[in-house]
């Protein structure tokens, strides 16, 4: 382009300068953006509105690469409906993520040497607050380095004043319905952070452990049970059988010896005992099993908890005291003294639940702790999925939400913590409970007490949707954007949040749900599709390539990976592409610009315009309808590939490349070219903008003047007068001349590479285009094909017939014909002995009876590729001047 314009006369002075630096527009920008107010939605607006709630980031978090691949497609989502019009609210806010930040804190106090008991209950909630006030919220100006059209004035945190009303009112409502309730139940209990955590924050692995069997009782009154946690045998309460197993039938009610105690424990009959697995005999442990405390209940047996909250075994004996993994194997050391170790397997390998923030083996305990009755909730949940006031994106995901909201547990969501909702709960001198409600008083007097525990973060975060708008006010924000209409997040978060929020929402909002739309996607991954962890060394910081290429080029990546539902694979050499993208737009709207293109008054009538300049615009209309049809259906992937192809294939490589010539000779025709060109310019930027808001906007208000793109119009479909093409600009015609024309000089491109010849190389020719329709556009292939006027002297050593046309081409000054021809010669006999080699092994009926047949199919694939090469060859060869 750099050769091609200085050829041009003089330009205008433009004010963009000659290179896009991310790091001088970005920053500015953006704040810009936000003093003129261009996010912020008003509720009092007549504009219909348009709701996307945002995932709240942890109060501990910072930006990496799935908050960014997310929150560029919620921001593009956002982008374009304010641009169509709508009053658009994309609500920005962060979550005081319990255990993450008591965490921080906590490290922050044992580095002075000190424990939260060291400063009591109220001075370490006052303590976190500061915490919170000094170092949390990181991500929220990382947010703003990646371009997120947030409304800032409207900024939530789950423990703001606000919701913290929001919270109160939902359990009191919940807890007088019947709803929650406090039993003693098995949880998942961390030995480290303290607290019980929900299932679907166990996350489970496979670890190296040891599978013991042991005997229970003597002589023809026992049996043999297999365990991972031996040490768990001291709190066993009986072992159980199926009733129909005939192996135990003379045990069924019997009491035996349990090794290692003074205690004799029943044998029970329950059918969820598999008598083909194993030995079909199974101890039970009440307090420290989930479904050992579920035979348990059906069997009225006792419970016996062995362990405290840090996992040291409590129960009397030479056990008392050790940590549960020592006391493990000091178990099984004492049963082998014993004899009755029957076998032992190691290492065994199995699943082993996992605190999923401090990685910590999790602990099945027996506990008392608050709980959701869910099943109503989660019906109502699959309902209004299964009915379509609530989609799922892609349709093929509903089956896993489904699978959850189908087969939900109670959900316990008390927490050991002190950093959190405190459960609004009073207990009495005589037993009495009381639950109060924001507007309530809590009762006073001698032996009152507040319940000591805090609700799970996903408590709060379950009413994002309507917290956030002032419910349980009937705010005007409330009535404006709720409900809301589209939920992007990843498919991982299913279970903890998506499955809560509807739940929530369809209970405290008398059944309206919380989003129309849930478009999930899928999880970011390297280049390899590996997952990013610390441990693989491949985790990436979104900082430091929006630091390297800007934060455009990252956005285009992400999007340009987005399939619905699927990973997301990225690379710094695809961040880097989409660099060179924004660098393409910049150059060739600069270039444009220095040429005249404008944007002023109405596109000329159909009847002034060349059929380059109908083709663009019937291709600018295709591209705006199909850039629509793919953001309703969330083809991220898909229109980002569109816009590209468009920009940067038909627009600045063929569209300003055709159009040169027209500009060169001038006249009317180049004025008519100028205005389409700053018509498909202007439109070009407002499609790319939700993606690439930066450089689009810079250059969108230096080619129009207007204020912002953010607030510019949503393009519809191309308007050309004098044109009878309602709806819509389109001219079949045009598109198949200039088809024509791109065939010509790509096969001449072809051709001339074929032969050596470089890029800017020039050769004298002779184009026979008469009665064609690509007379006109002689100029024009000239000057992309490097191809000179025929001179004196010319002598066609080359002639190529193309789609109608013939293109005769001087190359004797050009290439040197006889090596040419020598080294093609010498290709070819290659390619020839390769095809008589394939020929003969596939000829070859021993051969084709013993050979695997992906190595037969190889065979296929080279003779092939033998046919294919000996027939370019020749054509070459036909094609170059004689000897």
């Amino acid at each position: 382009m750099t050769e091609n314009a200085q050829q041009q006369p003089p330009a205008p002075a433009t004010d963009l300068p000659t290179q896009y630096a991310p790091a001088d527009v970005e920053g500015t920008l953006y704040e810009r953006w936000v003093e003129k107010g261009y996010f912020a939605a008003d509720a009092k607006s007549d504009k219909p509105a348009y709701t996307i709630v945002i995932p709240p980031p942890n109060v501990t978090g910072s930006l990496h690469l799935g908050h960014a691949f997310q929150h560029t497609l919620m921001d593009a989502l956002t982008r374009r409906k304010r641009m169509q019009g709508y009053e658009a609210l994309w609500l920005p806010g962060m979550d005081h993520a319990g255990i993450a930040t008591q965490n921080k804190v906590e490290q922050q106090l044992a580095e002075e040497g000190k424990s939260r008991h060291d400063l009591g209950r109220e001075e370490f909630v006052e303590r976190v607050w500061q915490w919170k006030h000094e170092y949390g919220g990181k991500i929220l100006g990382q947010m703003r380095r990646l371009g997120d059209g947030v409304d800032w004035d409207r900024e939530r945190f789950t423990m703001d004043e606000g919701l913290s009303k929001a919270v109160q009112t939902i359990f009191k409502r919940l807890y007088d319905d019947e709803l929650i309730y406090r039993a003693e139940r098995i949880i998942n209990w961390c030995p480290r952070c303290l607290t019980a955590i929900s299932d679907i924050e166990v996350e489970h692995q496979e670890d190296a452990g040891e599978l013991v069997s042991i005997r229970y009782g003597e002589g023809e009154d026992s049996l043999v049970v297999a365990t991972t946690r031996a040490e768990t045998m001291l709190g066993d309460t009986a072992v159980a059988v199926h009733p129909d197993d005939e192996r135990y039938q003379h045990l069924i009610g019997k009491l035996i010896k349990l090794p290692l105690t003074d205690r004799s424990i029943p044998v029970v009959a329950d059918t969820h005992v598999d008598p083909e697995f194993g030995t079909g005999a199974v101890k039970v442990t009440p307090a420290h099993d989930p479904n050992d405390f579920a035979i348990g209940q059906r069997h009225d047996l006792p419970s016996m908890t062995i362990m405290d909250e840090h996992g040291v075994i409590t129960v009397h004996g030479p056990f008392l005291g050790q940590d549960r993994f020592e006391a493990r194997d000091a178990v099984v050391g004492a049963l082998r003294s014993q004899g009755r170790i029957v076998a032992e397997k190691r290492p065994y390998l199995h699943s082993v639940g996992h605190c999923s923030r401090c990685k910590t083996t999790v602990e099945p305990r027996l506990s008392m702790q608050w709980w959701v009755k869910v099943a109503p909730l989660a019906k109502a949940a699959g309902d209004a999925v299964r009915d379509g006031r609530v989609k799922i994106h892609p349709e093929d995901m509903s089956k896993r939400y489904f699978d959850w909201v189908d087969n939900m547990f109670d959900w316990c969501i008390s927490r050991q913590l002190w950093w959190g909702h405190r459960i609004p709960v009073w207990y009495g001198p005589n037993g009495e409970t009381v639950c109060v409600g924001p507007d309530e008083e809590p009762p006073t007097g001698e032996g009152w007490t507040q319940d000591t525990d805090v609700l799970d973060t996903w408590f709060s975060s379950g009413l994002w949707p309507f917290s956030t708008l002032g419910w349980p006010e009937q705010t005007e924000d409330l009535r404006k954007f709720y409900s809301t209409d589209v939920l992007l997040t990843g498919h991982d978060i299913i279970f903890f949040w998506v499955a809560r929020m509807m739940m929530f929402g369809l209970y405290a909002m008398d059944g309206e749900v919380p989003f129309k739309t849930i478009a999930l996607t899928g999880l970011v991954r390297d280049e390899r599709g590996k997952k990013m962890s610390k441990s693989f060394g491949n985790v990436v910081d979104p900082l430091d390539w929006m630091d390297k290429y800007g934060s455009d080029a990252l956005r285009f990546t992400l999007a340009r990976g987005a399939n619905p539902g699927t990973d997301v694979p990225i690379g710094e050499d695809w961040v880097q592409a989409s660099r060179n993208f924004a660098n393409k737009i910049w150059n060739a709207t600069r270039f444009a610009l220095m040429n005249g293109a404008t944007v002023e008054g109405p596109l000329p009538d159909a009847s002034k315009l060349s059929a380059t300049d109908r083709w663009i615009l019937a291709r600018l209309d295709e591209t705006i309808e199909q850039v629509d049809a793919y953001y309703e259906d969330f083809q991220f992937a898909k229109l980002s590939e569109a816009l590209y192809h468009f920009a940067w294939d038909e627009v600045f490589d063929w569209y300003v490349e055709l159009s040169k010539t027209t500009f060169q000779a001038g006249g009317e025709p180049a004025e008519v070219s100028k205005r389409v060109l700053g018509e498909v310019l202007d439109v070009t930027l407002k499609l790319l903008h939700p993606i690439v808001p930066f450089v689009t906007d810079t250059l969108w208000t230096t080619l129009t003047g207007g204020e912002s793109l953010v607030v510019a119009d949503w393009p519809t479909a191309v308007s050309v007068p004098g044109a009878d093409t309602p709806g819509g600009f389109r001219d079949d015609a045009a598109e198949r001349e200039i088809e024509l024309v791109q065939r010509v000089v790509t096969e001449v491109r072809r051709f001339r590479a074929d032969q050596g010849l470089q890029p800017g190389q020039r050769v004298p020719a002779r184009l026979t285009l008469d009665g064609t329709v690509l007379a006109p556009h002689e100029a024009a292939i000239r000057q992309l094909l490097r191809l000179q006027p025929e001179g004196e002297g010319f002598s066609a050593t080359a002639t190529l017939p193309v789609a109608g046309a013939e293109v005769a081409l001087d190359l004797s000054g050009a290439i040197d014909v006889a090596a040419e021809r020598k080294r093609l010669a010498k290709d070819l006999a290659a390619a020839e002995k390769e095809k008589a080699q394939a020929t003969a092994k596939l000829g070859n009926e021993a051969f084709l009876a013993k050979a695997p047949d992906q190595v037969v199919d190889k065979i296929r694939g080279r003779l092939a590729k033998a046919d294919e090469d000996i027939t370019r060859i020749t054509a070459q060869l036909d094609r170059l001047p004689k000897a």
